[in-house]
């Protein structure tokens, strides 16, 4: 006999129970902070009952979560920079105490997309080349010579030296 798609209550919360911290790192590990990290556990979960997927076993059912979670935070991250292409939206962070938007940060949003998300994770929110690779689906080398290339970008726009 076939096992229903449909999970009771007490199944779910079992799950929820089980696999909640891990899933809640791998989040953290993308968003950089306990808001958005919950909003992305809160998705991966609703993915799974939406999905009905059974699992074979709880090696599956772990792996099939952290794969779910990582595409979630991945899929938010890139719908954020997509939102705010406008420099005027990001003027509404400055309050809140996480961008300082000043000449430089201004020459970061004014780079090609292909550079200014690789140079904003980089520099503003401060992740590495294979978080940033993992992130973008790009190859690290990818990650590395597109920073490089803004580099050059942004010491001729800002006429100095970008550190």
């Amino acid at each position: 006999m076939a096992k229903s798609l449909l999970r009771t209550d007490k199944e779910v919360a079992e799950i929820y129970m089980r696999q909640m911290r891990t899933v809640y790192r791998v989040c953290f590990t993308y968003m950089k902070n306990a808001a958005d990290t919950e909003d992305a556990v809160q998705d991966t979960f609703y993915k799974m009952l939406a999905s009905g997927v059974v699992f074979e076993s709880g090696e599956h059912e772990k792996a099939w979560l952290i794969r779910t979670a990582a595409n979630v935070c991945k899929n938010s991250i890139r719908h954020w920079f997509r939102k705010h292409e406008d420099l005027a939206d990001y003027e509404n962070l400055q309050g809140a105490g996480n961008i300082e938007i000043d000449d430089t940060f201004e020459a970061v949003m004014g780079l090609p997309d292909k550079y200014k998300s690789v140079v904003y994770l980089y520099y503003y929110e401060g992740c590495t080349t294979p978080e940033i690779s993992d992130i973008l689906q790009k190859p690290q080398s990818t990650i590395r010579n597109h920073l490089h290339e803004a580099r050059g970008v942004l010491k001729e726009k800002l006429g100095g030296e970008f550190q």
